[in-house]
């Protein structure tokens, strides 16, 4: 069989623009080297524009239905300063933001592409890209043998084989990289909650089961000479250092510690003759944004519309109209992506103490009031609507 489109991933970014391709009637195959229903690292935190567009999508619904509690608030905490707490102000569609277990999210946003008529396999690796005689990608090599598409979407993270099999330049790179460890207590919280001490920062997330995903940041060396002895004492000295007093490091641990090395940011090409990239393995920033999965939701559609433009144009995929189409997505991806990365690569280098931060921060959330704005834009894409 000749898919349309095949996706490469099926975690945040390639289950939705897997299940926004299948919704406009394109013939879509998503594939993932992973089991079904398996978490994975992520601090797992909607900002506004993430929370908009699952409920543009008509899924919101799913993630409340399952005990995922409304974050109310965000207070920021600096060293030697009263914490400042802003409510999240309701608006059409985001009445509080959310933050569901990636294993709950990630299972709601498959089954949504599999309904919409999207065919799913897990357990599928993908080893290498299908070429024509021009050199246009056209579909994948599997264990399982080739399976052919007109585009291939690469929605396979950081090392995306897709990305590096279709050769995808770099087009900035951040310099620095953040080191964290996080974990979940057994902590009610109304809202999320960001620390930031001297060099190094935190963060509270409310989620599911009553639970709160707690996570500490700094550079890796420093983070290594915290990270000493036993574990649990090394993890509640360090959170005294960036939330000196805060009850959170009274709570009970429930679940194991995780941690991330970290690698620096960046933007690579958004696309080429017959593939593209979302998610991860198009853009990555720095886990202390706490962003990557809006902006994964943000790119699916993107890239998403500019694929039905792209078969709209012409039966290859490959005409004036295609290409105008996917280019758009490059531009409209890249202007909202480099003010980010800059200000998350500021963040990560951690070479600020406590306040010093609080201007990187204030520049970050200007990029994420720009997305809000482009997604209030676009038309509604509503559950079964093509």
């Amino acid at each position: 069989m000749r898919y349309d489109v095949i996706v490469v991933g099926a975690r945040v970014a390639g289950a939705s623009t897997a299940m926004l391709l299948a919704r406009a009637g394109l013939r879509v195959l998503l594939l993932d080297r992973g089991r079904r229903g398996t978490d994975t690292l992520s601090t797992h935190a909607f900002m506004r524009a993430g929370v908009l567009q699952l409920s543009r999508w008509g899924l919101l619904d799913r993630i409340v239905a399952a005990g995922t509690p409304p974050i109310a608030s965000t207070t920021f905490r600096y060293p030697g300063e009263e914490p400042v707490t802003v409510g999240h102000r309701p608006s059409p569609g985001v009445e509080a933001l959310y933050a569901p277990r990636r294993d709950l999210l990630d299972e709601i946003l498959v089954a949504a592409a599999a309904e919409a008529g999207a065919e799913v396999r897990h357990g599928y690796a993908v080893t290498d890209l299908l070429r024509d005689a021009t050199g246009r990608v056209c579909g994948v090599v599997t264990p399982h043998g080739a399976l052919r598409a007109r585009f291939v979407v690469g929605a396979d993270g950081i090392r995306s084989l897709v990305a590096t099999a279709a050769r995808a330049r770099v087009l900035a790179s951040g310099r620095n990289r953040s080191a964290v460890r996080y974990t979940y207590l057994d902590l009610a919280v109304p809202g999320t909650e960001w620390f930031y001490g001297d060099h190094a920062g935190g963060g509270v997330i409310p989620t599911n089961n009553g639970a709160a995903c707690v996570f500490v940041g700094s550079t890796p060396a420093r983070l290594r000479q915290l990270w000493t002895g036993d574990p649990d004492r090394a993890w509640r000295a360090a959170l005294e250092q960036v939330a000196p007093g805060h009850p959170v490091a009274r709570a009970r641990r429930t679940e194991r510690f995780r941690g991330w090395s970290g690698l620096p940011g960046f933007l690579r090409q958004a696309s080429g003759p017959g593939w593209v990239l979302v998610g991860d393995a198009g853009f990555y920033k720095d886990p202390m944004s706490t962003h990557g999965m809006t902006d994964a939701l943000r790119d699916a559609e993107l890239a998403a519309n500019a694929l039905v433009a792209a078969f709209d144009g012409g039966t290859d995929g490959g005409t004036d109209g295609g290409t105008a189409a996917l280019a758009d997505f490059a531009r409209q991806r890249d202007s909202l992506a480099r003010p980010m990365l800059e200000a998350s690569d500021e963040i990560a280098s951690f070479d600020w103490r406590g306040a010093e931060v609080a201007p990187l921060v204030k520049r970050l959330s200007v990029a994420m009031a720009d997305e809000v704005t482009l997604l209030e834009g676009l038309p509604g894409v509503e559950e079964g609507v093509a």
